[in-house]
């Protein structure tokens, strides 16, 4: 396994202004070592990890990393800025920038490696020893963990040992811990200060910034003498040893126990980060820290006895954690990654705290609006709520809508008349086999509402919102309130649940809470909501959107065409995208003319963003850089296969002139496919179920022309910024030579 990083890989007078000019300096040097293989494709998955959330760390430290495949092995950079460069930390610039790049398939090995240093940083004299670094090699060793910390300035902080009056063993072991490769490096004499440090003292001098604090605990070496009398008076008189009688009752009491989760979209920093940081605070409040860490390397859950027996929870995460519900009914804080690393004592201090007026959930609002990231707002929530249950759809719709599909195209329209598969069956016979494909796909698609309530409940309130939810969305087909009714069954259950969640319960319940008590008060509350307060109103509001999209025909059809098209294409799989797909899927549930129509205008527009793009780098490849012309192959696949997104590349690299491009296209083939009344009862296929297509001749012509319309936008659109700058200096004319810097 070569070096992750060597002297050629570091630079210790970073030239650079932005945090984007940092990371393409630092990647320059691996693409020079072929650590990476296209510099421009590299540094768009830096920028999408750096989108997510800022990589700057209090303390002046700035770690931009991700995992891509453009990495060969994982690779370390390091750079060090005078001046500074803002990564985002609250603090202010960060003058150490660690830029990480691991492989998509980076192995276990190579990522522990990566989470050691990530703990590192948060030691002092680790930093402090780069930011003194005279040459590229000793700071290279110093970061792979060779060297053991060469600062001439350790030595007169040597003897701090952690006990005062420590001997000379202790003292000497202090030098060398926080150098270790071993990922925690040095916690053992550190407080939680050295956390919470902030850049001044970084840059100070070690002498002057931490003797004056340090003196009237550790001592310095002139004094290190007067330390030991006292250590030698204890034996002398026989009563000294009834100095440790009286501090052992302050011992008895247990240790309060907390077990935290922390975790982070890449999984490779501050995932540790975190860790290191609560851990290195627990050290000085009497509390037992057990901190399982989901990081990319994988994660070893924590032992379901330590679980049980905590008295209180910490997630410090960005993403969601793996296996949460080992945790239900304990005192927990619930917080992004950030939070533990820059305040870990406050997280400690809440919990408990929370254990002590035995809250089993941190509530700060409503039922509606409790969860979710701090500082979104109701419609961000309310998004991702419904998104939750779409996803979680889509597969049932795919799943039972193809094969219904399938069991028309087999046996015709028929086929829902013919008896049950179970009464009557013949292996030869081709009705036969399209009933059990129809029969199955029904049972399948049956599923769709149910899936939808309880995901959204689940979206909301974890897992103890399926059980409500699922009710309410089995009520809502029940009563016919259809799509509907099961996204308003998934908002109530949600928030009764929530609701629940929030009342204070005597210890004893909290175990059963989750398992009996939630599931049961919140069905009885959600199906009484349903059967006899909104179930109705709701039904009727599906009967008349249902006749309304039967009744559709000449311009009211085609505006809604276009409208339809307009909201696939506008943010390519996302919720615009989803609200349009699940319209057309609602009415997949009570087909009539009107739905199927909406189903196909939906399909055919969902198709031409991913088409247009690749047609796009077919014709006029020079517009577009190396990685885009590959993704262009694959969009031709994605979107034969409605997969809108297949675009979403290029609209991230190219937005104001992709997104306006697709969006036209996608109108035209929405408008075209209403005007020329194609119907489909499949939910999803591409042109691989065109059979299934009422017209299915004009059907293409409607994707063929919104694909023509997308391409000469963004092609033209695209050109005409090539001769506004300079010809060095153009993104068209750049591209070229970044890609060939490997070859």
């Amino acid at each position: 396994m070569s070096q992750m990083i060597t002297a050629d890989l570091v630079d210790l007078d970073l030239v650079a202004t932005t945090k984007e000019e940092a990371a393409r300096s630092l990647a320059e040097r691996m693409v020079a070592l072929g650590r990476v293989t296209d510099l421009d494709g590299f540094l768009a998955d830096v920028a999408a990890r750096e989108a997510q959330m800022p990589t700057g760390l209090d303390g002046g430290i700035g770690i931009p990393h991700c995992r891509s495949a453009h990495v060969t092995e994982p690779t370390l950079a390091f750079g060090r800025s005078t001046p500074g460069i803002d990564f985002g930390a609250p603090d202010g610039p960060a003058d150490l920038i660690f830029l990480i790049a691991a492989p998509a398939g980076a192995d276990d090995a190579h990522l522990t490696i990566l989470s050691g240093l990530a703990r590192r940083l948060m030691n002092e004299d680790f930093t402090t020893a780069l930011r003194t670094a005279t040459a590229q090699e000793p700071a290279a060793a110093l970061i792979r963990g060779d060297a053991p910390a060469p600062l001439p300035e350790a030595e007169p902080t040597a003897p701090h040992s952690p006990v005062p009056g420590g001997d000379a063993s202790e003292a000497a072991a202090q030098p060398t811990a926080p150098h270790t490769p071993v990922p925690g490096g040095d916690v053992s004499g550190r407080s939680p200060q050295g956390v919470e440090r902030n850049h001044p003292e970084h840059t100070a001098a070690l002498p002057e910034g931490s003797a004056p604090e340090e003196t009237p605990r550790r001592g310095t070496d002139p004094e290190a003498p007067a330390p030991k009398p006292p250590r030698r008076k204890p034996p002398t008189p026989n009563p000294a040893p009834e100095a440790p009688a009286p501090q052992t009752p302050a011992a008895t009491p247990a240790p309060f126990k907390i077990v935290a989760v922390t975790s982070c979209p890449t999984g490779i920093a501050h995932t540790y980060m975190a860790a290191e940081a609560l851990e290195r605070a627990a050290t000085t409040g009497h509390i037992e820290l057990t901190v399982e860490t989901q990081g990319s390397a994988g994660f070893a859950r924590l032992d379901p006895a330590v679980i049980a027996a905590a008295d209180g929870v910490i997630f410090a995460h960005d993403v969601p954690v793996r296996d949460k519900e080992r945790f239900a009914g304990k005192p927990t804080v619930d917080v992004g990654v950030k939070a533990a690393i820059n305040r870990p004592a406050e997280l400690l201090t809440e919990v408990r705290a929370k254990a002590e007026r035995g809250e089993i959930t941190e509530s700060k609002g409503s039922p509606l609006q409790e969860s979710g990231d701090p500082g979104e707002g109701y419609g961000t929530k309310l998004r991702k709520w419904l998104m939750s249950g779409v996803s979680y759809m889509v597969p049932f719709v795919a799943a039972g809508g193809l094969l219904i599909a399938l069991g028309f195209a087999i046996g015709g329209y028929g086929i829902n008349k013919a008896p049950s598969v179970v009464e009557h069956f013949a292996w030869t016979d081709t009705t036969s086999w399209a009933a059990l494909m129809f029969q199955i796909g029904g049972l399948a698609f049956g599923f769709l509402v149910p899936v939808l309530a309880g995901y959204i409940a689940y979206g909301m309130a974890d897992r103890p919102g399926l059980v409500p939810g699922f009710v309410g969305g089995a009520i809502a087909v029940a009563i016919n309130a259809g799509f509907l009714g099961g996204l308003v069954a998934g908002l109530i259950a949600g928030a009764v649940v929530m609701a629940i969640q929030k009342l204070r319960v005597p210890t004893p319940l909290r175990g059963i809470m989750p398992v009996v008590v939630i599931p049961l008060i919140s069905s009885i509350v959600v199906g009484f909501l349903m059967f006899l307060v909104v179930g109705e109103p709701i039904a009727e509001l599906q009967s008349a959107l249902t006749d309304w999209l039967s009744g559709l025909s000449g311009a009211n059809a085609v505006i809604l065409g276009v409208v339809l098209g307009l909201m696939m294409a506008f943010d390519l799989g996302g919720p615009l995208n989803k609200v349009a797909y699940a319209f057309a899927v609602g009415g997949l549930a009570n087909p009539n003319e009107g739905s199927l129509k909406v189903m196909a205008a939906v399909m055919a527009a969902g198709m031409v963003p991913p088409l247009a793009m690749a047609l796009a780098t077919t014709v006029r490849g020079k517009l577009f850089t190396r990685t885009e012309r590959e993704n262009g192959k694959a969009a031709w696949v994605l979107g034969a296969s409605f997969i809108t997104e297949g675009a979403i590349p290029f609209a991230a690299a190219d937005p104001l002139r992709v997104i306006p491009s697709v969006m036209a296209g996608g109108a035209v083939t929405g408008a075209l496919s209403m005007a020329f009344e194609c119907t489909l009862r499949a939910p999803h296929g591409g042109i691989f179920v065109v059979p299934l297509i009422g017209n299915p001749f004009l059907y293409l012509v409607a994707i063929l022309a919104g694909t023509a319309v997308s391409t000469a936008l963004v092609v033209l659109l695209k050109g005409l910024r090539r001769p506004t700058a300079p010809e060095a200096g153009t993104t068209t004319e750049t591209h070229e030579p970044k890609v060939a810097v490997p070859a």
